[in-house]
């Protein structure tokens, strides 16, 4: 485990740091603005998804209930839910969940899977609208969506939904940089993804991290975490990221192919396995606070 204060965290993977890029904090967004922004980016991906993406590892759930006080019943919002991977695990842990998710299709497939689990229910909205009462929710998470974000309108949402000591925790599967099959992947996604993928490479998934939490400190935790898939699963794994090209396009069938000399190459008894590092940022947004940006300072009323 590795937890550590906001002014001593190293950057993300590649080098990126907390800081916000010049250019390319609504970069990421224009990108994807030309297909429907981001909440359609995972339309035509949700069964790829539900197939192949991973959930994290079980010392996170731990560490949310010890550092947040969560009791039984606590109720957590789960911005940009997607399919349900994290809120399946936090209702399995006994916490009442609203998913929260704009893409019609991930949260029908979210609502296929939890619908009737006591606790749960599902809604409309992001992160910087989310359709809840001021003051109602114990814990904000958001599992691989940080990046998609507009951290200050996002951050004013976030104080308004939570209760007084309640914090927001950003949560993350790195891929592991040191691993070979890791790497051969993203020669992959760099080949295949185009701009959507330089775009999200530029912006990086936490370098607005300072932006979101103002001057208040986070900690950060990440502990070792893996999954093991068939070929299929390594397709879908793939295919389930917004910037790689539709499987019956002639450059998703290259992609196909590439993916598939990959996992012969790697797997093991027709396994393949997949390291990360499951990742928590976890702290709640100070409210009204200069936060430093690329091109000087902005004030930010929350």
């Amino acid at each position: 485990m590795i937890e550590k204060p906001k002014n001593d965290m190293p950057g993300s993977v590649g080098g990126k740091t907390n800081q916000i890029v010049p250019g390319e904090d609504g970069r990421l967004r224009a990108v994807y603005a030309a297909a429907g922004g981001g909440q359609a980016a995972f339309s035509t991906k949700v069964a790829d998804y539900v197939a192949s993406r991973p959930d994290y590892a079980t010392a996170l759930l731990v560490t949310l209930r010890e550092r947040c006080g969560l009791a039984a019943g606590a109720c957590i919002a789960d911005v940009g839910a997607g399919t349900g991977i994290l809120s399946r695990s936090l209702l399995e842990r006994g916490f009442q969940v609203i998913a929260v998710e704009p893409n019609e299709a991930m949260r029908a497939a979210a609502e296929a899977a939890l619908a009737g689990r006591a606790g749960y229910r599902s809604v409309a909205g992001s992160t910087e609208a989310m359709p809840l009462a001021a003051g109602s929710v114990d814990l904000i998470t958001a599992a691989q969506a940080f990046h998609w974000f507009n951290p200050v309108p996002a951050r004013r949402e976030c104080l308004r939904v939570l209760k007084p000591h309640g914090q927001v925790a950003l949560i993350w599967n790195d891929r592991t940089a040191d691993d070979p099959l890791q790497s051969v992947l993203d020669d992959i996604a760099a080949r295949f993804g185009g701009a959507k993928r330089s775009a999200m490479v530029a912006q990086g998934e936490r370098a607005n991290l300072e932006v979101f939490f103002g001057r208040a400190e986070w900690e950060e935790f990440a502990w070792p975490h893996e999954q093991q898939l068939t070929e299929a699963g390594m397709q879908s794994l793939v295919f389930s990221r917004s910037y790689i090209p539709a499987r019956d396009s002639a450059a998703g069938r290259e992609v196909a192919a590439e993916v598939s000399r990959v996992f012969h190459r790697f797997a093991t008894d027709k396994w393949i396995t997949i390291r990360y590092a499951t990742v928590l940022v976890l702290g709640r947004p100070e409210k009204g606070s200069e936060v430093a940006t690329a091109s000087g300072s902005a004030k930010v009323a929350a």
